[in-house]
């Protein structure tokens, strides 16, 4: 064979494969998402027409733009706001509708029944949302993206590690840590705090007490890596990348994050080589009962089954420590801003922190017997819930209520919309008014439970969340047994969504001791 004809032979390779790639491109940005369109169109299923490559993606990030650029009116009325395109195609499209993340569909549903039938389901019909590459770095394969096998196995670990004993073990360590925050706060009566700077410093030292044995001066280099983490994932979480580009070309914020991804790593096996020295030295009974602990053991268990690898290991952590510091942090910040302006309630709750305990330290039995206290943090949750959306990922087709949905669809459930439906909570559901959850969820949503999801729902429920409201109770009662708090005239309601749903300029307030 000669040059020339090998040349030839190599140039039709070249363009088969290009073709071939092209038809690839096409088929996948092209003719699945429109022939999706199509199918969820002749049920009934509309919303904003697919756009080639980037679906739907500019339009809802210039929707945000534009609405973050000034604060709003001190309104509870939060989802114009913070989801504007949930807002508008409810309205434009119907309660359950189809967008485009990219070529991604994704069928967002407000229908509280439908949404109750797809978070009860068992993952082999409904998992995890596959995230974005972003998402993806900040937490790892841990228990918030994993599915199947896997999952299961680390979710055994996590209920191992908050069961209701457990739990009952950490509440010294939340006392604790609550006493620390109110001595600085000593030095600040009749001065203004920003609570919500506060709180993640609170929430930081009791996940690192509790989950994993030290404290926030040492967990400190971990949150920080993970806050510039999750700075990166929230600005680029509406940036669709072209496909196959990023083989070839990766942004600065591309490399900085698989800078940060090896930073946390070796500061997360820093921790664990540390505690596994101490166990070594005896100075620990074992690896240690906390998180940090069960999961040493399962990566030295002997048993395949139940062992895990050093890639888990660090993985869980990650998760841990960001859904133990972000969620809590913002729910606290959030309470007190509702206490701060409604001090009729904030008066209530304190009353009956006061019958239960005095001046004396709070007691878990006497913290789970706190119903106001209850009712003001569920009326809270329901408003300025944390985690604003519960996304799954179809796992083969499937029909739920009338619909028939097709493998690989993703189903997006919008935490606000159902928390403030006025069918199920009535004229009032933009309003703060805990008297509604007097007799429990179920009565509040008349018997709709789906349309109060905090902490989602079914198999993949949170796992923290009963370790979560017992941190919040608990530091809401030391600071009402102690203070109180009004709203800061310097106050500027700017709800906005930086992995959950934080106030973009703090929450500030005025103590006055009692």
């Amino acid at each position: 064979m000669d040059m020339a004809t090998l040349i030839v032979y190599l140039l039709c390779f070249l363009c088969c494969f290009l073709l071939f790639s092209f038809s690839k491109f096409l088929y996948k940005e092209w003719w699945i998402p429109n022939r999706t369109q199509s199918r969820m169109n002749s049920q009934g299923i509309k919303g904003p027409s697919y756009r080639f490559i980037h679906g739907n993606t500019k339009e809802i990030a210039s929707m945000r733009k534009e609405l973050i650029k000034n604060p709003m009116e001190l309104s509870h009325h939060l989802l114009p706001r913070v989801q504007p395109h949930i807002y508008s195609w409810t309205k434009l499209y119907g309660v359950n509708f189809l967008l485009w993340y990219g070529p991604q569909a994704q069928l967002v549903v407000t229908e509280p029944e439908l949404a109750r039938e797809i978070l009860n389901s068992k993952e082999e019909t409904f998992c995890k949302a596959k995230f974005q590459e972003y998402i993806r770095k900040l937490f790892g394969d841990g228990l918030v993206l994993s599915k199947g096998e896997k999952w299961m196995k680390m979710r055994k670990i996590a209920n191992h590690a908050f069961h209701s004993e457990s739990l009952k073990s950490m509440v010294p360590a939340m006392i604790e840590s609550t006493e620390m925050m109110l001595q600085r706060w000593r030095n600040r009566e009749g001065k203004e705090v920003d609570a919500f700077q506060e709180f993640k410093v609170l929430t930081s030292e009791i996940i690192s007490r509790t989950a994993f044995g030290n404290s926030y001066l040492e967990g400190e280099k971990v949150f920080e890596i993970l806050k510039r983490m999750i700075s990166i994932t929230e600005r680029n979480h509406f940036k669709v990348k072209i496909p196959g580009l990023q083989m070839f070309f990766k942004t600065s914020d591309d490399v900085e994050l698989d800078k940060l991804q090896q930073e946390i790593r070796n500061t997360i096996l820093e921790i664990v080589k540390k505690r596994e020295e101490d166990a070594r030295m005896s100075r620990l009974d074992s690896y240690g009962n906390d998180f940090l602990g069960l999961l040493i053991k399962a990566y030295r268990d002997d048993d395949k089954k139940k062992k895990i690898t050093m890639d888990d290991m660090v993985d869980e952590c990650k998760t841990f420590y960001v859904a133990g510091q972000e969620t809590t942090a913002s729910s606290l910040a959030w309470t007190t801003l509702l206490l701060a302006i409604h001090t009729e309630w904030q008066d209530e709750a304190r009353k009956e922190v006061l019958q239960h305990f005095g001046q004396q330290t709070p007691t878990t039995d006497g913290i789970g017997r706190l119903k106001t206290m209850s009712m003001i943090i569920n009326e809270s949750l329901r408003l300025y819930a944390p985690i604003l959306q519960h996304s799954r990922r179809v796992q083969r087709e499937v029909k739920v209520g009338k619909l028939v949905l097709p493998p690989e669809m993703e189903i997006l459930i919008p935490t606000l919309a159902l928390h403030t439906d006025c069918r199920v909570w009535g004229e009032d559901a933009y309003l703060f008014r805990p008297a509604r959850f007097a007799e429990g969820v179920a009565k509040a949503t008349n018997n709709s439970i789906s349309s109060f999801i905090p902490f989602g729902m079914g198999p993949r429920n949170c796992i923290g969340f009963n370790f979560a409201i017992t941190e919040v109770k608990t530091a809401l009662a030391m600071i009402l047994q102690q203070y109180r708090f009004t709203l800061s005239p310097a106050y500027v309601h700017s709800p906005v969504l930086v992995l959950t749903m934080c106030p973009q300029h703090g929450v500030p307030v005025i103590l006055e001791a009692l």
